[in-house]
């Protein structure tokens, strides 16, 4: 009876966060279809796609890391590049830490799918009064997971089928984040955050130029962040309310 009731519950919790990650389900479907191209041109089928995108849940690390598919390159630089492409993670996933804590096991997996999208979702939607927040949280995180796997595979074999050049199919993931930070513009009225990454990202792009400005634009919004980190918090929560 108990476990049947568990399984009521997940279940609700997934049909109420399905309408909430429509917007990253057409996202990912189109982006994962273009990592699957990627990928399969490097001569890798739908199965390999399918695999990296379930154990290397990275977005834009995944389509860095096709690059990476040749003689010659090295584990450090690999190791390099990805950390820099992927540091942010670590900068805005410490706000989630306390809500993750209170998952139990669940957390491990949480931190794993953390993505740009997702964490959009975890900020920008109301839990329903019906619905436990942990429940509704980890079902948000394994869609859109479900979502990038399930593009990765249709892209590859859509590449296996119907061969194409693939120049310029990576600015898609950039595309992506373009919209999401457009849509959090419209809906947020506290813009201090938005318009303070923009800053930093131009000014860092002037000075580190194109290849090396991600990390320094990283380490410009955690120190213009940290010192009101309590009242940013706090306006952003009131904004949401």
């Amino acid at each position: 009876m108990r476990s049947k009731k568990k399984t009521e519950s997940y279940a609700r919790a997934f049909r109420a966060a399905f309408p909430h990650t429509i917007p990253v389900l057409t996202g990912y479907l189109f982006i994962g279809m273009a990592f699957g191209f990627m990928i399969q041109e490097k001569g890798y089928n739908f199965l390999w796609a399918m695999f990296m995108s379930l154990v290397c849940y990275a977005g834009s690390g995944q389509y860095l890391a096709v690059n990476f598919f040749a003689p010659g390159v090295g584990l450090f630089q690999v190791f390099c590049m990805e950390f820099m492409l992927n540091i942010r993670h670590t900068f805005y996933g410490l706000s989630l830490l306390e809500r993750f804590e209170k998952m139990g096991k669940k957390w491990l997996y949480m931190i794993f799918s953390l993505t740009d999208e997702t964490y959009s979702l975890f900020f920008v939607t109301k839990v329903p009064k019906e619905v436990e927040e942990e429940k509704f949280l980890f079902a948000i995180a394994v869609l859109d997971h479900c979502y990038w796997i399930l593009g990765s595979g249709i892209g590859a074999l859509l590449g296996q089928v119907f061969p194409f050049d693939t120049t310029g199919i990576d600015f898609a993931m950039t595309a992506l984040f373009v919209v999401i930070m457009v849509e959090q513009w419209m809906e947020a009225k506290n813009r201090k955050s938005v318009l303070l990454g923009l800053g930093a990202g131009l000014i860092c792009l002037l000075i580190f130029g194109a290849k090396d400005f991600i990390l320094p634009t990283m380490l410009f919004i955690l120190a213009g962040l940290l010192p009101g980190y309590r009242r940013f918090e706090q306006e952003v929560a009131e904004d949401a309310g």
